[in-house]
Order: structure tokens, then C-alpha cells, then sequence
């Protein structure tokens, strides 16, 4: 009997009740992670929470990504230990961490049980026979790190802090020579509790903690908080509501790819590529506050809609400079394919197998570099994405030249999109009314962001407040990829590397 498939299932941007979710024996819950992994479904977000009577209990949602189905299931932990499957399903690995940091747990047998984000339990109110070991809160950094033995393998440590203005984080390789042999990413500096901010929300600060979850990706984490907000309160978004918040996601989409195209090029020198594209970034960034006033977004959407209007004027503005940037972008982006200094670089450099991608779960254009199909507006669509239709963009080699190339096929085809948005923009009212949230329920949003897959799941009581809110930024699942990115390269080759995933520090630490 496969556990799994008798699961729950609903798509993305809904909400059910928790009685009718599966709550399976810890050894049935685990099988059925297990096989599902197996068969090809993913695990989108693992974790647990804890009721009123003190009761630990670990959900589990798996997106099966063929059949545009999410499945949710959950285990009571009656005496507070959760045994490891990282060593069966490596998707788990640091959910299973984050589970030991944030709830009363003890996680047995996992191979390397270490702090994600050095934070405060969530809930510390330990249930009867939980074992407290590790309640307290480490400094960032100050912890073991895997270590690489042999007489002539040298060890590299590499920030928090950085050269230039960038967010903290802390690289060990474990290198002989020039080549890595394998690199320790430690993260957790930017650590703000949003998580626990958001239990017994939703509350005046609920969206602004969404706003800022992750600077750069204001529009997917805003809509995807109120993808799960509409759901609980079964509230039906307007088609010009749904139409303007899809304009803003891919406008965010443009910025960063170009953005990053232009990082890219200037840590290889390259220098028309990168200033013509860190000009371009900022005009894309400025279409953003045309719509609303705030270059990444911030004010733009909220429960029930968004909360700016379209005139015709602005439309046709957005239409004019939509067209000068993408000739723009096409002529600055189209002469690094062209340069042979440049391919030396980004060809064969920082490979990631297809077979690798699918074990640790990536997501996003680092997914689909390797071959991987994973796209949310495909996959998993809401909003305006369930009616129309944008191709995914697919690159198979896996190198920092399949990262950089998913950018620019994206870029072409989100500037069609809201160009054909723009020009059929539907009429009527930008908002909708929103009521009081569906009490004991769960609900689940995946938006497809400009790095990859943003999943929030919200848990309300008994009242209709938030028990427990979870957060996946695209960040978690993929840093592991830039660590085997680089496992057997030359460390010379890292900040290429990273530049080509361009990770964010503040949306893993939450």
C-alpha cells in the first residue's frame, strides 16, 4: 500500500481542515516520505509544531509536481524523538535540523545534527519525556566544522564578513592545493525570528514580517502570505488584482536576472555586460515604484489584492520602457555569448548533476540548469498562472553557463509576458473584502519567485490564529547545491559559483 498517495491532496493557494489531514503512526509518516521521494514528489516543507495541551507534532507537505498536487500529512511525537531519515532521503536533512533547533525534539541518528540559524526554540515548553539536550542558543560559527585529515589538506575560512557590501555568512573549504574537496556553508547571522513573530497572527505587523522576509523577493513571499491569508478566509481575488501581482512578480523576476547576469559578468571581468546591466537593473527596479512607489515592491499587495491601480497613462509609460530595456538587455546580455573569455569561464565550471539536483531538492533556475522541469507557475499554478500559460525554461548542462543562460531564456520570456498583461489588463476593482480566517485549518502557497519555489504554510486554532507559521525560501533547499557546485573545483572558481546561484542570506536565516 503506497501511505502516501492516500494523503490529502489540494493545490497550491488552498486551505484544509486539519481533521481531514492524514495523522499516520511515526513509522507509517516516515515510509511515506520515503516512497514518495522514491516516486518522484518532493518535500516542499517539513515541520513541527505544538498545540495547546503541549502535544509535539511534525507535518510533512509533498509536492507531486506531474499531477499539480500537494499532499499533507502529520505524526504525533509521543515522547519527543524523531529519528533520522536524512540518511534515506537527503531532501530532509536540514529540515531535520531545523525541527531538532526549533521545537522540543530529540533528532536521533542524524549524520551531522548542527544549528541552521542558532535561534531560540520556538517552543520551548517541553512535553512530558522530550529530552531538553541542546536547548540553548550557540553563537553563529561557534560550533565544529567537518574536517578533511591527510598531512598537505589545508583549510580555508572564508567570512562572515565579506569584502564589500554583502550579507554575512561563513565558508569552510577543506581544500589540497587548489582543489576543493569539500566546503562547510554556515549561515544564521541574519537570524530575525519571523517565524515565531507570526504565531497568533495575523496582526498589523503579519504583513510587514512578509514584506521583509527577504528584501529582494518582496513580491513573492507578500503574495504568497496572502495566498495563504485568502485561502484561510476563502476570499476570491478580482482578475485585475490577480493580473497586477503577476506584472510585479515577473518585473521582480527582470530585475534580478539582469541584475545577476551583470554580477556575473563582473567577477569575470567583463565589464560592458556588467555595467550595462547594473544600469538596466535599476530601470527594472524603477518600473517596480511606477506601480506603487517602492523599488522592490513594499506596499504593493496585500490581503485581498493590491493595493495600487493601473491608469492608462502608466500602462502605456510601462509599455515604452518595457520595450527600450529589453533591446537594452538583448544587445548587453547577447555579448557575453559571444565572448570567448567568457565561455572559458562559464562553460564546464561549477557543475551540478541532474541525479545530484533531484537528491538534494533544488529548486528554481538552479534546478532547471540541470535539467529538472520544477516551476511553480507551471507546477503548482495560482493566481493569474492558473489561466496563462509561460513556458519553462530548461538548460541541462548544470555549470555557472546553464545558470547564466536559464537567466536570460527567463528574462525574453517574462518581458512577453507582461507586455501581453499589460496590453490586456482586465477591468474592474483591484481588492476584495477579506473575512475572519477558517479556524483549524491549514493552508499552503507555492509561488515561484525569481530564485525558485516560495512556500508559506500557515496552522490556525481554534480562534483562527496562527499556531504555527512556516516559511521555505528557495535560499534552503539550494545552498547545498553550491556546496557540491564546488566540491572538486578550484577555489578560485567559488565566488563564480556562488554568484551563478546567488543565494540569499536573509531568507534562509528567517
Amino acid at each position: 500500500m503506497s501511505i502516501h498517495r492516500d494523503m490529502p491532496a489540494l493545490i497550491a493557494g488552498r486551505a484544509i481542515a486539519r481533521q481531514l489531514i492524514s495523522d499516520l503512526p511515526l513509522e507509517d509518516f516516515q515510509r511515506a516520505i520515503v516512497e514518495s521521494v522514491a516516486e518522484g514528489w518532493r518535500v516542499v516543507s517539513l515541520f513541527g509544531s505544538q498545540d495547546a495541551g503541549g502535544t509535539i507534532r511534525v507535518y510533512v507537505v509533498l509536492a507531486d509536481d506531474c499531477g499539480s498536487r500537494l499532499h499533507v500529512g502529520s505524526t504525533a511525537l509521543s515522547n519527543g524523538e524523531y529519528p533520522s531519515l536524512s540518511s534515506r532521503c537527503t531532501q530532509v536533512h536540514l529540515f531535520e535540523r531545523e525541527l531538532a533547533e526549533q521545537c522540543p525534539v530529540k533528532v536521533t541518528g542524524h549524520p551531522w545534527l548542527k544549528p541552521v540559524r542558532f535561534q531560540p526554540p520556538i517552543f520551548p515548553r517541553l512535553h512530558p519525556g522530550t529530552v531538553a539536550a541542546g536547548r540553548g542558543s550557540p553563537s553563529p560559527g561557534v560550533m565544529d566544522f567537518y574536517q578533511v585529515e591527510g598531512r598537505e589538506v589545508h583549510e580555508v575560512a572564508v567570512g562572515p564578513v565579506h569584502a564589500g557590501v554583502i550579507e554575512p555568512g561563513h565558508f569552510r573549504f577543506q581544500c589540497l592545493g587548489e582543489r576543493v574537496f569539500h566546503l562547510e556553508i554556515s549561515l544564521g547571522y541574519q537570524h530575525r525570528g519571523v517565524e515565531s513573530a507570526l504565531i497568533g497572527g495575523p496582526n498589523r505587523r503579519s504583513i510587514h514580517y512578509a514584506q521583509t522576509l527577504c528584501g529582494d523577493t518582496t513580491i513573492g513571499h507578500t503574495t504568497a502570505y496572502c495566498q495563504v491569508i485568502e485561502a484561510l478566509a476563502k476570499c476570491q481575488k478580482t482578475a485585475r488584482a490577480q493580473t497586477i501581482r503577476a506584472i510585479a512578480l515577473e518585473l521582480e523576476r527582470l530585475a534580478n536576472h539582469v541584475g545577476d547576469l551583470g554580477a556575473m559578468s563582473g567577477d569575470v571581468g567583463f565589464l560592458p555586460t556588467a555595467s550595462h546591466c547594473g544600469r538596466l537593473r535599476g530601470e527594472f527596479l524603477n518600473m517596480t515604484a511606477t506601480l506603487c512607489g517602492s523599488r522592490f515592491g513594499r506596499g504593493l499587495i496585500g490581503p485581498g489584492g493590491v493595493r495600487f491601480d493601473l491608469d492608462v497613462a502608466t500602462v502605456n509609460s510601462l509599455l515604452e520602457r518595457l520595450d527600450l530595456c529589453g533591446r537594452q538587455t538583448r544587445q548587453a546580455v547577447e555579448l557575453l555569448w559571444n565572448a570567448s573569455s567568457v565561455m572559458a569561464r562559464f562553460e564546464e565550471i561549477g557543475v551540478v548533476s541532474k541525479a545530484i539536483a533531484a537528491e538534494l531538492g533544488l529548486v528554481g533556475p538552479a534546478a532547471r540548469a540541470c535539467g529538472l522541469s520544477r516551476d511553480a507557475r507551471h507546477d503548482h499554478p495560482s493566481g493569474l498562472f492558473r489561466f496563462t500559460h509561460i513556458p519553462v525554461s530548461l538548460w541541462d548542462s548544470g555549470d555557472v553557463f546553464a545558470r547564466a543562460y536559464i537567466r536570460w531564456l527567463e528574462i525574453q520570456r517574462s518581458m512577453d509576458f507582461i507586455q501581453t498583461q499589460l496590453r490586456s489588463l482586465p477591468v474592474g476593482a483591484i481588492s476584495s473584502a477579506v473575512g475572519n480566517l477558517s479556524p483549524d485549518h491549514l493552508a499552503v502557497a507555492m509561488v515561484e519567485g525569481w530564485r525558485g519555489e516560495v512556500c508559506h504554510v500557515a496552522l490556525t486554532n481554534a480562534t483562527g490564529q496562527f499556531e504555527r507559521y512556516k516559511v521555505t525560501d528557495p535560499s534552503f533547499h539550494n545552498w547545498s547545491g553550491l556546496a557540491m557546485a564546488v566540491r572538486g573545483a578550484e577555489i578560485s572558481d567559488f565566488p563564480l559559483c556562488n554568484k551563478s546561484f546567488s543565494l540569499s542570506y536573509c531568507g534562509h536565516d528567517l
